[in-house]
């Protein structure tokens, strides 16, 4: 009977393992793989024609060097920056909203939800002719003529509208979801105790809600600092290099200046700065997480 029962887990095992096997597959080589080689890449000069010559550390000191890569770092951290601050306390603000059961909340939920599942393509397209400077929407509404995707104060904010924009159906169900696990009870015994809406958001929607807070804020930001398809879509980095960030600066940099290990080396800073980042929000946890052990 024992041999039995050790005969049928093995064959278990074996079958869970055929299971998972493409997975793993998958990520060895669509993930781990492509990771080692970028890495080494970083450290050599090659054109996708020539053989690769290795460089030590001369990308890595080119890219530091460069005035143009520190008004794209500036570029990215500002996006990311402001993108997962808004990003974040509109959709928290909405939920609250739609959590207290108004009239269309479904409505809402659905028309807020809908940019986030568009393709960017569209996306891009329909908020270029918003933005644009001659028959563009909001020119005509604001009675104004502003080139904001051609100013070079204004980009950055038109792109970060439509970032949020996009995010905000996104994130908002998310915190709907977990507006549904705090107890009404909480909330009504706030009422009983003369706390205003004001007070009950404060005092008690964000403490427990913190959690989800902080998940999003992180989630967030690593998406922001890898934005890529909108600047690509509608400003290609310009003008003059005050929508650049540092993923499409990778994309330019390997398949337009076939410049394979400057992008590697750029990306890999890219990798630093999230890695940074991410270390940074976890041990902070503690202090801006409720009841967190």
């Amino acid at each position: 009977m024992k041999k039995l029962l050790t005969k049928f887990l093995v064959k278990d095992e074996f079958v869970g393992l055929l299971f998972v096997l493409p997975a793993i597959l998958g990520t060895l080589i669509f993930i781990i793989i492509p990771v080692i080689c970028s890495f080494a890449l970083s450290f050599t000069q090659w054109d996708l024609l020539n053989p690769i010559r290795f460089v030590g550390l001369e990308n890595y000191r080119t890219i530091f060097s460069e005035p143009v890569f520190f008004k794209i770092l500036t570029n990215t951290v500002v996006f990311a920056v402001a993108t997962s601050v808004f990003g974040v306390i509109i959709p928290l603000i909405l939920s609250a909203i739609l959590n207290s059961k108004i009239r269309g909340s479904e409505f809402f939920k659905t028309a807020y939800f809908l940019p986030f599942i568009t393709p960017m393509i569209v996306i891009g397209i329909v908020w270029q002719w918003i933005f644009d400077p001659n028959i563009g929407m909001l020119n005509h509404v604001l009675h104004m003529h502003l080139n904001w995707l051609y100013d070079t104060r204004l980009a950055m904010p038109a792109l970060i509208v439509v970032s949020v924009w996009k995010l905000i159906g996104y994130n908002m169900i998310i915190f709907l979801s977990a507006l549904s696990g705090i107890s009404e009870s909480l909330f009504e015994a706030g009422k009983i105790d003369g706390a205003n809406s004001f007070q009950i958001f404060k005092n008690i929607t964000v403490p427990l809600l913190s959690p989800t807070i902080f998940f999003v804020v992180i989630i967030t930001a690593i998406s922001s600092f890898q934005v890529f398809d909108l600047i690509y879509l509608m400003t290609e980095g310009g003008p003059l290099d005050s929508t650049n960030v540092l993923v499409y600066a990778i994309y330019k940099n390997a398949f337009e200046y076939f410049n394979v290990g400057k992008a590697s080396a750029i990306a890999y800073v890219l990798f630093a700065i999230i890695l940074v980042l991410t270390l940074v929000q976890w041990n902070l946890r503690k202090k801006l997480v409720y009841n967190e052990d």
